[in-house]
């Protein structure tokens, strides 16, 4: 059964495109919190006393965050409205971001961005659902690609200003930064965004149901993050974490299938489009963050690259997403199917010339792959929303939104966490190795053309060996870790042709 807004939310069009403009202001404002933490993850680094899989908390503890409360912004809006949840969201992330900026250690920063991605979290559901209600069924490819403009203006000003004020200032000012625009989209919203007429009755919420999901997805993220560390399941609190996940899990599946008013209802998986749209929102979540987590510490690390420059850089990936919105919406509409499947080859093509890089990286190599990744994102956002909206009733909207997007942003924390371990133990095992040969018993470290300028019979010219090969195992990790992200991103091409389109959404 396809689609259709509700009529009685049907405004001019004036009125439609600045509720539009308001609500793609609040997803502009969250992206722009991800992306600008990226930017100083490795001056954040150096000023908290962090590890690299530690300081890679500040993202993925966000994003978990986020993913935790996501699915409860359907059944907020209907309780509260989407007005209030809106207005609410946003000053509680405004009020985040200052308390980030003060953040004088590394588990007050964490603390404070699950805080800021808990409130920022309904603001890209509820935008999403008031657009599809707001616009007709035939201006919707038009209305997601242009409110996709505000996930791509946030990563392109967040990085681009974040690098800037970081190199002048401190890491802290690129939180205090988001401030302003903050307020002026608590503005919009309390000014152009209504009341919803007609808003269906809320349910109680579902404790159980709510509880078990975030016990599921924190458990899960835990482990993930400190496996590693932990020596995986050499380790209880890994075997804990994976205990609890699993039996939490459990427990959310079994109720939902047996609750009278379960937190997520079940029918909406029994949508063909939706269920297929689901499993390709999760692969292309592990896609989404995971390069503006892995390159700022591979070029300052690794090449010494200022913060302002590595601001540059990743907002040209925002550019080459800017420039897939042109082009979507005349593919999107020619052919979703295939258009989807562009938006994973220019990510799968991207990941695969990364993994080719050596040491030597170039700014000209680091532009052009990250723009080809912008385009991939952009080139797959309109197509997927429209497949997994495409058949989803109005009175779904909101459960459906909010189930989407914590998909999305489950996986990108779940990806990222992976591919910081793949770093970190790449890293440890090919500095193990390549340290081998380092013995006064080589013979080989005898011959000049083998050592080069390093004189490895001064403590200076062992450390700088030492030194050089930590580096170049670390490049190994990187390699690795983008590997597998062009694996993840080849995954979902057979996959996309299994979803079938309504008739009147490819006319």
């Amino acid at each position: 059964m396809t689609m259709t807004a509700d009529p009685a939310l049907m405004a001019p069009a004036s009125r439609r495109f600045i509720v539009l403009a308001t609500v793609s202001a609040a997803t502009m404002l969250y992206a722009m919190a991800i992306t600008v933490a990226n930017v100083v993850l490795p001056q954040m680094r150096g000023a908290l006393s962090a590890t690299p899989d530690q300081i890679a908390w500040v993202i993925t503890f966000n994003l978990v965050a986020t993913a935790v409360m996501t699915p409860i912004s359907g059944w907020l809006s209907n309780r509260f409205g989407r007005r209030n949840v809106l207005l609410t969201g946003c000053f509680g992330f405004t009020i985040a971001s200052v308390l980030c900026g003060l953040a004088d250690s590394l588990e007050a920063l964490v603390l404070f961005r699950v805080l800021q991605g808990a409130f920022g979290a309904p603001l890209v559901p509820v935008s999403q659902a008031i657009i599809l209600d707001t616009f007709p069924r035939s201006q919707h490819s038009l209305a997601t690609a242009l409110w996709g403009l505000g996930v791509v203006l946030g990563p392109i000003m967040g990085p681009t200003f974040g690098g800037y004020i970081a190199e002048e200032h401190s890491w802290r000012w690129v939180f205090f930064m988001i401030v302003p625009f903050a307020v002026l989209t608590f503005a919009a919203i309390w000014l152009f965004i209504k009341r919803r007429p007609n808003r269906p009755p809320s349910a109680p919420l579902d404790w159980l149901g709510f509880l078990a999901l975030a016990a599921a997805l924190a458990s899960f993220q835990f482990m993930f993050d400190r496996g590693e560390r932990n020596s995986w399941f050499e380790s209880p609190e890994t075997i804990v974490e994976c205990t609890i996940g699993f039996l939490a899990a459990y427990i959310f599946i079994v109720h939902i299938t047996t609750s009278p008013r379960p937190f997520i209802r079940p029918q909406l998986f029994l949508n063909r489009n939706y269920s297929i749209g689901l499993v390709l929102a999760f692969m292309f979540g592990m896609l989404n963050f995971v390069p503006m987590v892995l390159m700022p510490s591979m070029l300052q690390d690794l090449r010494g690259f200022p913060d302002s420059t590595i601001g540059i850089l990743l907002a040209i990936r925002g550019a080459g997403n800017f420039l897939s919105f042109l082009l979507v919406i005349r593919m999107a509409q020619w052919n979703v199917h295939a258009t989807l499947c562009f938006g994973f080859l220019c990510q799968a093509v991207s990941g695969y010339a990364i993994a080719q890089y050596d040491i030597n990286l170039t700014y000209f190599g680091i532009a052009w792959t990250g723009a080809l990744q912008g385009m991939g994102i952009g080139m797959s956002w309109v197509p997927l929303t429209l497949i997994m909206f495409s058949t989803v009733k109005p009175e779904f909207l909101d459960d459906a939104s909010a189930v989407f997007h914590m998909f999305r942003n489950f996986s990108s924390s779940l990806f990222i966490s992976i591919c910081v371990a793949v770093v970190i133990r790449s890293t440890y095992v090919n500095s193990a190795e390549m340290g081998v040969p380092l013995s006064e018993f080589s013979k080989i470290l005898t011959l000049p053309w083998v050592t080069g300028i390093l004189d490895l019979g001064t403590v200076e010219g062992l450390s700088a060996t030492s030194a050089e090969i930590k580096r170049q195992a670390a490049m190994i990790g990187y390699i690795n870790a983008f590997r597998i992200y062009t694996v993840i991103a080849i995954i979902p091409l057979p996959l996309i042709w299994l979803a079938r389109m309504p008739k009147a959404e490819e006319n």
